[in-house]
C-alpha cells in the first residue's frame, strides 16, 4: 500500500496572507484533498521580532475564506524550538555538524580578505575540523558540514532535474549562539515530525533545497517529494508589488469576488488541464498534478478573474451564493439584510446572478429589492416619469390588479397598453424602471414586478404616477 500523500503550507505570521501564498495554499490542498491525504497547516513563527497574532489570525481568516480546510491542529514552529535544538545536537554528536567559535567580526574580516583577492567570499570556518580539546570556553553556533566535492542533486516535479555546486554551499548554521534554530533546521525538522511527503511551494525556495537536503542526509530521512511553484506576476510580467493591484488574499473577499471562483482563477494561474477554463473545486481535486504546472511565472489578469468569477456566480445554488453575499456585506461593514430582504434576493436571484462578476455588480442590480418606498429616482430615470409618462402608470395600475401574476400574464398586459397609448413597449419600461427601482440600468420588468409582488409593484407605480 503506498504512503499516505501529506502536504503543509507554512506561513510567516509577519502580515496578510499573500495572494501568491494563497495559491500555494490552494495547490497543496488541492494535492492532497485529490488523493484522500493530509493538509497541514504550520505557522513559522520563529521571527518573534516581526511575527504577531493579529497577522496569523489575518493568514486564517484568509484560509478560511478560501474554503482552504486543514487537518489536526495548527502548528506552531516556535513552540518546537527545543526540537530542533535536539536535532542539532544530534548531527553535532554524528559528526555532519560542528561547534563554530568564529565571531562576527573575524567572518567578516575572512570576506573583506576574500573580495580583495577575488576569492570566494563562502565562509570557510576554521573550526570545521579542529580538535575538540582546542575548543575555547566561549559562544558557539552550530554549522552543518556541507560536502565540499561533487554535487547536490534536487529532484523537483516541476523544475525537473537541478544541480548544485556543492563547492558554492556553504556550512550553513543550524543552531544559533543563543540555542534558537534556524529557518533551514527548523523547516526540515518539522516537516519530517509532521509525516510532511510532498513540499510544494515558490520557487524562490530552490536554492534552499538543495541546502536542506543535507539535513535530510545528515539525519538519514527521506527526503520529500519537493516541487517548486513558478511565482505570480503582474499583468506586465514584473514581480507582483502593491502598483499592479490588490496583494492579500482579504482583499479580493473586500473587493466582492466569489470564493469558488477565486480558487478556481488561482487553480489556473500556473496550472491547467487541458483547455478546461471553468472547473468546480471537487473538478480541480480529482485533475490537479504536478504535470500540468507551467515553468513560466503566471501572470495575474483582473479581466480573466472577474470572467472567471461571473461563472462561478451564475453556477452557484441561490442560499450558498445569498449565504456568501452576507459575508461579503459583514466583511465590508454594510447593514445586515433584513428578514424580508432576504426571502426577496431568495425569490430574485435567478434574475440577479445572470452576468454578475461580483457582488457589487450583484448588488446594484439588487437595488430594486433593497429599496423602501417612497423609490426616489435618480437624475437618468427621473428624466422617463415625465407627466405623460405618469398618466400612463396611472393606466397601467388597474390593469394590474386582475393580471395572472406570471411573465405569461403580465406581458400581455404591458404590450397592450403601450399598443393602446401608441408607443413601442421601450417607451414604457423607461417609466415602470423608473417607478419600480430609481434607476434605468435594472433587471427585466418583469422579473422585478414578479420579485416584489403585486402589492409591492401596484404601490410604487402609484407613487411614481401621484
Amino acid at each position: 500500500m503506498s504512503q499516505q500523500v501529506v502536504t503543509r503550507f507554512a506561513p510567516s505570521p509577519t502580515g496578510y496572507l499573500h495572494i501568491g501564498g494563497g495559491r500555494t495554499a490552494l495547490f497543496n490542498w488541492l494535492y492532497a484533498r485529490g488523493r484522500g491525504g493530509k493538509f497541514l497547516l504550520r505557522i513559522e513563527d520563529t521571527d518573534r521580532e516581526r511575527s504577531t497574532p493579529e497577522a496569523t489570525e489575518a493568514i486564517l481568516r484568509g484560509l478560511t475564506w478560501l474554503g482552504l480546510d486543514w487537518d489536526g491542529d495548527v502548528v506552531s514552529q516556535f513552540d518546537r524550538k527545543d526540537r530542533h535544538a535536539e536535532v542539532a545536537h544530534q548531527m553535532l554528536a554524528k559528526g555532519a555538524a560542528f561547534k563554530c567559535f568564529s565571531t562576527q567580526d573575524e567572518i567578516e574580516a575572512f570576506r573583506e580578505a576574500a573580495r580583495e583577492a577575488g576569492t570566494s567570499t563562502l565562509f570557510r570556518s576554521p573550526w570545521r575540523d579542529a580538535d575538540p580539546s582546542t575548543h575555547p570556553d566561549a559562544p558557539f553556533v552550530i554549522r552543518m558540514k556541507a560536502p565540499r566535492e561533487g554535487e547536490t542533486v534536487v529532484q523537483d516535479e516541476v523544475q525537473g532535474t537541478v544541480r548544485f555546486r556543492n563547492d558554492q554551499l556553504d556550512d550553513m548554521v543550524v543552531l544559533r549562539s543563543d540555542g534558537t534554530p534556524t529557518y533551514m533546521l527548523a523547516v526540515v525538522v518539522d516537516d519530517y515530525d509532521m509525516g510532511v511527503t510532498h513540499v510544494i511551494r515558490g520557487d524562490d525556495h530552490l536554492n534552499n533545497a538543495a541546502r536542506q537536503q543535507m539535513v535530510y542526509d545528515a539525519m538519514e530521512w527521506t527526503v520529500p517529494v519537493w516541487a517548486h511553484i513558478p511565482l505570480i506576476h503582474g499583468p506586465d510580467g514584473a514581480k507582483l508589488s502593491k502598483r499592479h493591484g490588490a496583494l492579500g488574499v482579504e482583499e479580493y473577499q473586500a473587493m466582492g469576488y466569489p470564493a469558488s471562483g477565486m480558487r478556481n482563477y488561482l487553480a489556473r494561474l500556473g496550472w491547467s488541464h487541458g483547455d478546461d477554463e471553468i472547473f468546480t473545486s471537487d473538478q480541480a481535486k480529482e485533475w490537479f498534478d504536478f504535470g500540468g504546472i507551467g515553468k513560466a511565472p503566471a501572470r495575474l489578469d483582473f479581466k480573466k478573474l472577474e470572467n472567471v468569477c461571473g461563472h462561478h456566480i451564475a453556477m452557484t445554488d441561490d442560499a450558498a451564493l445569498l449565504q456568501e453575499l452576507e459575508a461579503f456585506l459583514a466583511r465590508t461593514g454594510a447593514a445586515e439584510l433584513t428578514g424580508k430582504q432576504r426571502e426577496l434576493f431568495l425569490q430574485g436571484m435567478y434574475c440577479l446572478k445572470e452576468r454578475a462578476k461580483t457582488f457589487p455588480e450583484l448588488l446594484d442590480k439588487a437595488q430594486f429589492l433593497m429599496a423602501d418606498r417612497p423609490i426616489v429616482p435618480d437624475a437618468a430615470s427621473a428624466k422617463s416619469l415625465d407627466s405623460a409618462s405618469r398618466g400612463i402608470l396611472s393606466d397601467l395600475t388597474p390593469r394590474l390588479r386582475d393580471a395572472s401574476w406570471n411573465k405569461e400574464g403580465l406581458e400581455p398586459v404591458l404590450t397592450g397598453l403601450a399598443s393602446d397609448h401608441g408607443i413601442g413597449f421601450g417607451k414604457l419600461a423607461g417609466p415602470i424602471r423608473a417607478a419600480l427601482a430609481g434607476r434605468s440600468a435594472t433587471p427585466s420588468v418583469y422579473d422585478m414586478m414578479l420579485v416584489i409582488g403585486r402589492d409591492e409593484t401596484i404601490a410604487r407605480l402609484e407613487d411614481a404616477a401621484a
